[in-house]
C-alpha cells in the first residue's frame, strides 16, 4: 500500500505496520476460511496478542505502548487490508482501551488492574451493549439486562446481541439497568463467570468472522467492584475520536479491492486483445474513479484523526468524527463496486476476495454512528451557527 506509506509519520508506526506484515498471509488465509465456514479465526488473535497488539492504545504509563487515534487508524487500515473482521473484531478492544483511559472513565483502582490484566494476562475486551429489543445503543433505549444487588453481590441477568469477538473476549464490559439506582451501570464480567453463556448466533452475510453470538446471563454473580461506572444513558450514544477505528476497517477493505481489480487490470488479457484490459479507456476511468475515493477518503479520515488530537483544532474536528465514518463507509462501497465491475462475473465466485468484500463493507453502514444521525447533526450545526 504505497499511498499509505505517505501518512507513516515515524519509526515507531513504521515498526507496528512491519509487525503486522509479518503475520499478513496467516491472517489472510485464515480470515477467508473462518468466512468460508462462519467460524471465528482464533489463531489470528493468538498471533496479534503475541506482538503486544491489545496493548497498542494502553498509555505507556500503564504499561502499554502509548499509541493515539492517528497511529490505530493506520494500523487498523492496515490489518483490515488483510482480513476486516479480525481488524474490526480487535478493533472495538483497542477504541475501548483508548477511550477508557484517555478520559479516565473508572476510578483509578480499576483502571490500574484492568491495564495489569492487559500487559500481564493478555486480557481482551468489548463493550456488549446491543440488545435486540432496544437496537443500536445509540438510539438510546434503556438496555433489558438488569442487575440487581443482593447480600453484597451483583445478579445479573439479560440478553446481549452483537458481540464481536465473543470467544476472544476475556472481559466483557456489559450495560445493565439498575432499578434501585434507576440509572444504567457498566459491570466488567470476566468470560469464564458462571452463568454466561456464549449463544451462536451469527449467521450474517459479512463480516462473519467476528464471531459476534449472543451473550446470556442467566444470574451472574459478581462482586460488589465489578460495577466499574455509572451513566444515565448508553456509553454507545457518546461517540468519540477512538471510534475512528471503525471507518479505518473499511478503508482497509477498500484498499485490498483496490489493488485486486488493479492487479486484474494489469495482467487480464482475453484473446480478444492485445494488451492487457488496463490499457482500455473504460477501465482506467474506473481505476481513476477508485483511486479519487480511496484518495479522498484516507485524506478526511487521517486529517480529522490529526485535528483531533491537536488541543487547537480538537473541538472542530469533533464536529467531524461521524462525518468521516460517513464519508469513507460510503466511498468504500462505491470502491467495492468499481472494483467488481472491472473483474466482471469472476468477481462473484465464492474463492473470490471481491466477493468478500462485497459482504464485508455493508456492515459498515450499520456500525456507529448511522448515517441519518451523522447528517442530522452536521444540519443541526450549521443552523446553529453564528
Amino acid at each position: 500500500m504505497a499511498a499509505l506509506n505517505a501518512f507513516i509519520k515515524n519509526d515507531n508506526q513504521q515498526a507496528m505496520i512491519t509487525q503486522l506484515h509479518t503475520l499478513k498471509r496467516n491472517i489472510e488465509e485464515r480470515g477467508a476460511k473462518a468466512d468460508l465456514e462462519n467460524s471465528f479465526p482464533a489463531e489470528n488473535f493468538e498471533d496479534l496478542l503475541n506482538i503486544g497488539y491489545n496493548k497498542v492504545t494502553l498509555p505507556a504509563a500503564y504499561g502499554g505502548l502509548g499509541f493515539g487515534i492517528y497511529d490505530m487508524i493506520l494500523f487498523q487500515e492496515t490489518l483490515a487490508s488483510f482480513d476486516a473482521a479480525t481488524a474490526l473484531s480487535i478493533g472495538w478492544h483497542l477504541g475501548i482501551v483508548g477511550d477508557l483511559y484517555d478520559k479516565k472513565l473508572w476510578d483509578d483502582a480499576h483502571l490500574e488492574d484492568f491495564a495489569k490484566k492487559i500487559v500481564n494476562e493478555r486480557a481482551l475486551t468489548n463493550r456488549i451493549l446491543s440488545e435486540v429489543i432496544t437496537g443500536s445503543p445509540t438510539r438510546g433505549g434503556r438496555p433489558g439486562t438488569n442487575a440487581i444487588f443482593s447480600d453484597g453481590q451483583w445478579h445479573v441477568n439479560g440478553h446481549k446481541s452483537f458481540a464481536s469477538l465473543s470467544y476472544a473476549t476475556t472481559h466483557y464490559i456489559t450495560s445493565a439497568w439498575i432499578p434501585e439506582k434507576e440509572l444504567i451501570g457498566f459491570f466488567l464480567i470476566p468470560q469464564q463467570s458462571n452463568g454466561l453463556t456464549i449463544k451462536e448466533t451469527w449467521d450474517m452475510m459479512g463480516m462473519r468472522g467476528t464471531a459476534s453470538h449472543d451473550l446470556i446471563f442467566e444470574d451472574v454473580v459478581l462482586p460488589e467492584d465489578a460495577l466499574v461506572e455509572l451513566n444515565n444513558k448508553p456509553r454507545g450514544a457518546k461517540v468519540n475520536g477512538w471510534a475512528l477505528h471503525i471507518p479505518a476497517v473499511y478503508l482497509g477493505i477498500a484498499q485490498a479491492a483496490r489493488d485486486h481489480a488493479l492487479e486484474f487490470a494489469r495482467t487480464y488479457k482475453p484473446n480478444s486483445l492485445d494488451f492487457p484490459i488496463g490499457q482500455l479507456p473504460h477501465i482506467q476511468e474506473k481505476i481513476g474513479q477508485m483511486e479519487l475515493k480511496l484518495t479522498t477518503s484516507r485524506h478526511f479520515l487521517y486529517d480529522v484523526a490529526q485535528k483531533f488530537e491537536d488541543p487547537k483544532t480538537h473541538d472542530y474536528a469533533a464536529g467531524l468524527l461521524g462525518a468521516a465514518k460517513h464519508v469513507v463507509v460510503n466511498n468504500a462501497l462505491d470502491i467495492v463496486d468499481i472494483a467488481m465491475r472491472i473483474v466482471g462475473a469472476q468477481s462473484l465466485k465464492t474463492s473470490n476476495p471481491l466477493n468478500r468484500y462485497y459482504r464485508d463493507v455493508r456492515a459498515g453502514l450499520h456500525n456507529p454512528p448511522m448515517d441519518d444521525m451523522t447528517i442530522t447533526k452536521l444540519a443541526t450545526a450549521a443552523l446553529e451557527e453564528n
